[in-house]
Formats: C-alpha cells, structure tokens, sequence
C-alpha cells in the first residue's frame, strides 16, 4: 500500500469515526446499534461489531473488500456487513449509514412507505418504502433492502432502522437525518385527533425533484 493510500485510508477511517460518533450524539443510535462505512477505491472501511464509538481509534481501523474479505484491521466488522456490501455493489456510493432512530424505526412499523407530508421525500428519491423484515446481518435482508432502495438514497427496514447512502459521509449522515425528520413530521401530523395530515401529490414530488436538479438543495 503506498503512503497515499495509507493516508486516504486513515482519512476515510477518522470520517466513519466522526459520522458514528455523530449519530450517537444526536439520538439515532443507542450504544453500538448501527453502523457507517465508507470506501476508500476497493477498500471498504465499516465500523467494528460490538465496539462503543467513543472507543474507537486510528488502531481500530476495519476494511473489507468488495466480496467481504477483510483486508485491514484485527477486529470483526459490523455484523450488518451483507448489507453495506450490497449497497456498493448495486450503486454509486462512497458511504451508507445505517442506524435505529426511533420515529423512522417506528414509522417502519406501521405503513409500507413514508407518507409524503413534506418535499423533503423528494430528496431521497421519492416516497421511501419500507423493507419487509428479515433478520439483521442476513443476505434476505440485504436483497430486501435493495428493492426498497430502487431508484432512492433511502428506505427504512420494517421493525429495525434506517439505511441512506451518498457520495460522501456527510450526505449520507444528512439523508439519515432528514429521514428521521420526516417521519417524526408525520408521526406528529397523524397524532391529532380526528385529523390526517395532507400529503404532496406525485406530480408535486416531481416538480421538487426538477427544482433539485437545476438550483440544488433547497435552504
């Protein structure tokens, strides 16, 4: 490995660190659920099974390549592995986040797709669906998650979490924040007695997705 590799490397490490650490911080994980990867060329860097966040170090770094083979580090990677290693397969990211924050998982349980209340789905593609549920760390769930993922940044695992994946940690952490956003909107607009909340048409989800590729994100 020559020294600029090496130094993608630890860079692309210290991101996954930082962008773990964050979800914990902000709620959308409890202890060591979830995890963050990021690839660094054939590399795939993932976050340790098992390993608080605020332990970890440059000595803890964890790579795999594309078939999964570890090719860096001594300790286990993330028991969710299949799944970050299906995303790179099927798509264009450099980093996927996969966490258990609370409205989304609890949204995950109770419809097939994420009302559209807000533009904010347009972000992520469209209304995100829900996967159907399979255990975590098996390939059933990674090959569910994929069809929920179909032309989205994001999809919710019915009774788990969240997955949402960019071309950097940044945007894939963002998309995960807005996702939980959005289903704690609905979760509150659907709470009020006697009232359902108006939802944005397909053809008004479509006119936002325009608007992105022309001005970008809006704020």
């Amino acid at each position: 490995m020559s020294d600029q590799q090496r130094d993608a490397i630890g860079q692309a490490w210290d991101g996954v660190v930082a962008t773990a650490r964050r979800t914990a911080a902000e709620g959308l994980v409890v202890g060591t659920s979830g995890n963050v990867s990021a690839r660094v060329g054939d590399t795939i860097l993932v976050t340790p099974s098992g390993v608080p966040y605020d332990r970890l170090g440059p000595e803890d770094a964890v790579g795999v390549d594309p078939d999964g083979n570890r090719v860096l580090g001594e300790l286990a990677p993330t028991s969710e592995l299949p799944l970050h290693l299906a995303v790179y397969r099927n798509t264009d990211a450099a980093a996927v986040v996969h966490t258990h924050a609370v409205h989304a998982t609890a949204v995950s349980t109770l419809v097939p797709e994420v009302p559209p209340v807000h533009y904010a789905a347009a972000m992520l593609g469209g209304p995100v669906r829900v996967a159907p549920y399979a255990r975590y760390g098996t390939e059933e769930l990674a090959v569910n998650m994929l069809a929920a993922l179909r032309d989205r940044t994001g999809c919710l695992l019915k009774n788990h979490g969240t997955v949402t994946y960019g071309a950097t940690l940044d945007q894939a952490y963002d998309r995960t924040a807005q996702l939980e956003w959005l289903c704690r909107l609905w979760l509150a607009a659907s709470s009020v007695p006697g009232r359902g909340p108006s939802l944005l048409s397909p053809e008004q989800l479509h006119d936002v997705q325009e608007a992105l590729k022309g001005y970008g994100q809006p704020g």
